[in-house]
């Protein structure tokens, strides 16, 4: 759901009954020598303060949570359904070359193919559409769920959003004004990116996809006490074929994988906040 959107109360995924996330950020300063089994080596990370790493992960752990609350819901069992027979495989990363999507419904791409592929797209498109910035906007958001979410779930999906989406409190701890909108002067960025995605089960009427994807959240601007961050993580989605199309009825979310980071100097609020004005996002599929 929207960062998340059906959490429930499932250690496995990161989310206790009180739908929090098992984020650090005690405010200490550690220092983190090379372990020898680390497979990058101990990559050299760029020095941040204490103060801002706090912020950050305290940020992101909020909405990570919120909306994990949000999207608890009664998705059905991972254990059931058709499995396609055996394992799943590693699919190919080369594209396929096929069409997507036949459409779009308000701006998200639609009429995804009846195949393991089409789950697929439908699963990546839709991850973008929930952490996009129009889930913090009142008259956007409807949307946006009812473009993603199953028929037989929209409204209490719709219900639960609006409650985490339109608390003045939650706005305020991640910089937002009331109507979601950023402060003056700063631009609010979310956006993900997938960047792999996996049928874990695939029936003619059921589908379970998980999608890999970093996502960039913050405030870029003068003065900003959110900055613009990036984290890792993994959504498995349930999927129904309904009235022609892919839909979500639930999903979960997880941390990770988390690659390591390169010793890149972070690029200025202007720059941020101008690639996310000037760089559109893409339609995914295989």
């Amino acid at each position: 759901m929207s960062l998340g959107d059906e959490h429930g109360g499932r250690s496995d995924d990161g989310f206790g009954d009180d739908a929090r996330i098992g984020y650090g950020g005690t405010g200490q300063t550690r220092t983190r020598l090379p372990e020898r089994d680390d497979p990058y080596g101990g990559a050299r990370r760029p020095p941040r303060s204490s103060r801002s790493l706090v912020t950050v992960v305290a940020v992101v752990v909020l909405l990570v949570a919120a909306i994990a609350f949000a999207n608890r819901g009664g998705g059905e069992d991972e254990g059931s359904g058709e499995s396609g027979g055996g394992k799943p495989g590693a699919a190919p990363t080369a594209a396929s070359g096929e069409k997507p999507v036949e459409g779009k419904d308000g701006g998200i791409p639609s009429g995804f193919a009846h195949s393991r592929q089409g789950a697929e797209s439908a699963a990546a498109n839709y991850s973008v559409a929930l952490g996009a910035e129009g889930m913090y906007k009142k008259d956007q958001r409807p949307g946006i769920v009812n473009a993603v979410y199953a028929p037989d779930v929209v409204a209490d999906r719709e219900s639960a959003l609006d409650k985490v989406y339109s608390d003045p409190k939650f706005l305020a701890s991640i910089g937002l004004n009331k109507d979601g909108s950023a402060p003056q002067g700063q631009t609010f960025v979310t956006r993900f990116s997938p960047v792999g995605s996996k049928v874990e089960k695939y029936s003619a009427e059921t589908a379970t996809v998980s999608v890999w994807y970093s996502a960039l959240f913050g405030l870029a601007g003068e003065g900003s006490e959110n900055p613009v961050s990036e984290s890792w993580y993994t959504s498995t989605y349930q999927l129904k074929w309904v009235g022609g199309d892919w839909k979500v009825v639930d999903f979960k979310q997880k941390d990770g994988p988390v690659p390591v980071g390169r010793d890149q100097a972070a690029s200025s609020a202007k720059d941020m906040a101008d690639a996310v004005k000037k760089f559109g996002g893409f339609t995914y599929a295989r």
